[in-house]
């Protein structure tokens, strides 16, 4: 039966299959609605006893001999997590994802590794409003390895397009990067179609996740994207600083050849020898020690999306963003508010970013009142939806007191 008022959020949630989760997730004082969970997603409940647990019986009852001993022992979680993570959220088959470092560190590895691979090669192929971090390390590895940036100006309310690649790129082309998610609008890039384009002038790809992965439906192993990077502590709810993914295609593993060569990375680091010899497979791309306390939240977040189940996720997610469109059509573009998102939900991530010339300065009062989204340049309020822990009612509120503030 269809609702009397479409704004009302009561028979979305009482319909909401994945409703069970919020209460999964720990409460915060004072938050009327959290509607940044594209930037840091929520404590699960599990993940305050699942630590201490950990502090108390892993770390402080086997000490160092949990590196090697049980049925999975901390060495080898960069790879089982990694497996878990790719199965459950980014359609790859075991053996082709590993958690270890930052998105920044893993971005260059992938990155550095991609360029060199491609001997003759010396362009790299970056759009103008990609992430700050993503458009820095290109820079870097630009000025180290002599190569050129080759720049796709993009409109900061939509991004990047396979036509757009396609222009781009072409017989010197090394790599292209692109966010499949836009941090600014939102944008859903066509992520098979730009990889095709890609593959077509004999380049590789990498793909930044981290507005992704838990929030879309993803298939790399069928798009056949060659190497992906994202982090941990978004729509993953891994915490802050939580470690980052990367994906490498198995078919790479053998040719590629991440730049920071630590012992963690290399076959039989015990044995401490003379000169770098890359473990097998994925491994390989680890340097430093695993970051196994960091790790264990991250599980907690991959426990729920096993359950839910990304297809859910994803059906909940576009919801939750259409709902919010609605509300803002009818509240807040009176008040002189654009939509700076998508309005295609197909081409759409899980969030929905709005712009007022004021917005800098309505954050701070918003934030005292209890709703917590998150500014970006340079007028933008970015409205973030976590599935798992957001309901229809929270977006409704948090809106309302938006209107309020914005009727003055």
């Amino acid at each position: 039966m269809r609702s009397r008022n479409p704004l009302d959020p009561g028979e979305l949630d009482a319909a909401d299959p994945l409703a069970g989760y919020r209460d999964r997730f720990l409460p915060a004082d004072g938050i009327v609605a959290y509607l940044d969970g594209n930037s840091l997603g929520r404590p699960p409940v599990a993940t305050a006893e699942v630590l201490d647990r950990f502090v108390r019986d892993e770390w402080g009852g086997r000490l160092i001999r949990r590196w090697t001993d049980g049925d999975e022992p901390w060495m080898s979680w960069p790879e089982t997590v990694g497996d878990r993570l790719g199965a459950a959220v980014l359609g790859a088959a075991p053996g082709q994802t590993v958690l270890a470092d930052s998105t920044t560190v893993l971005l260059y590895k992938l990155a550095r590794a991609a360029v060199d691979a491609r001997t003759g090669r010396n362009v790299i192929v970056v759009d103008s409003d990609n992430f700050p971090t993503d458009r820095y390390v290109v820079e870097g590895i630009a000025a180290e390895r002599g190569a050129e940036l080759r720049w796709i100006e993009t409109d900061p309310a939509t991004g990047i397009t396979a036509e757009q690649v396609a222009g781009a790129v072409g017989r010197d082309t090394a790599l292209v990067l692109a966010s499949h998610v836009a941090y600014r609008s939102g944008w859903l890039a066509d992520a098979p179609a730009i990889t095709r384009v890609a593959h077509d002038a004999g380049a590789l790809v990498l793909w930044d996740l981290s507005h992704s992965a838990g929030s879309v439906e993803l298939e790399l192993d069928v798009w056949g994207v060659d190497l992906a990077v994202g982090c941990g502590y978004k729509y993953l709810n891994g915490g802050p600083g939580a470690p980052a993914f990367a994906y490498v295609r198995r078919d790479h593993q053998e040719t590629l050849r991440q730049p920071i060569l630590g012992w963690m990375g290399r076959r039989d680091p015990f044995r401490m020898e003379q000169g770098h010899v890359p473990a097998a497979g994925i491994r390989a791309f680890v340097s430093g020690t695993p970051p196994v306390l960091a790790m264990v939240p991250l599980r907690c977040g991959l426990e729920m999306l096993e359950e839910a189940g990304i297809g859910a996720v994803r059906a909940k997610s576009t919801a939750l963003t259409e709902y919010a469109l609605a509300l803002v059509d009818a509240w807040l573009v009176p008040l002189g508010v654009e939509v700076a998102s998508p309005r295609d939900p197909e081409r759409r991530g899980g969030h929905v970013t709005i712009r007022r010339g004021d917005f800098r300065d309505v954050l701070d009062g918003l934030w005292e009142r209890g709703v917590v989204p998150d500014f970006r340049e340079p007028d933008g309020i970015r409205l973030g939806f976590a599935p798992l822990s957001t309901s229809f009612a929270e977006v409704h509120r948090g809106l309302a007191v938006l209107r309020d503030v914005l009727s003055g």
